[in-house]
C-alpha cells in the first residue's frame, strides 16, 4: 500500500490526548487508511505523520472526518538509511 507522509499546522498548540488518537484510529479503519507514527514539532503547532492508505484522497476524508488538518499530502517511495552507503 502506498505511503504518505502528511504536514498538519494547528491554530492552537496540540494536546495528544488517548481519546483523540481512539477516534482518529475509528476514523482511519472505516476509511482504509493506517496511521503508523507521527513526529510533533517542538512548539505543538505541527505534526509531520506517516501514514499507509490507498491513496490521497482516502488520507483527505479521514482528516476531515476526524477534524484534524492535512496541509500537505506526500506520497513517498522508497527510504534511505545512512547504513545503506557504508
Amino acid at each position: 500500500m502506498p505511503r504518505y507522509v502528511i504536514e498538519r499546522n494547528y491554530a492552537t498548540r496540540l494536546e495528544a490526548t488517548k481519546d483523540a488518537a481512539d477516534l482518529i484510529r475509528q476514523v482511519n479503519d472505516e476509511e482504509g487508511v493506517k496511521w503508523l507514527f507521527s513526529f510533533l514539532s517542538a512548539d505543538k503547532m505541527k505534526t509531520y505523520c506517516l501514514y499507509e492508505a490507498p491513496n490521497e484522497e482516502a488520507i483527505r476524508i479521514a482528516a476531515r472526518r476526524a477534524g484534524l488538518p492535512a496541509d500537505v499530502i506526500v506520497e513517498i517511495g522508497g527510504e534511505v538509511r545512512p547504513e545503506m552507503f557504508e
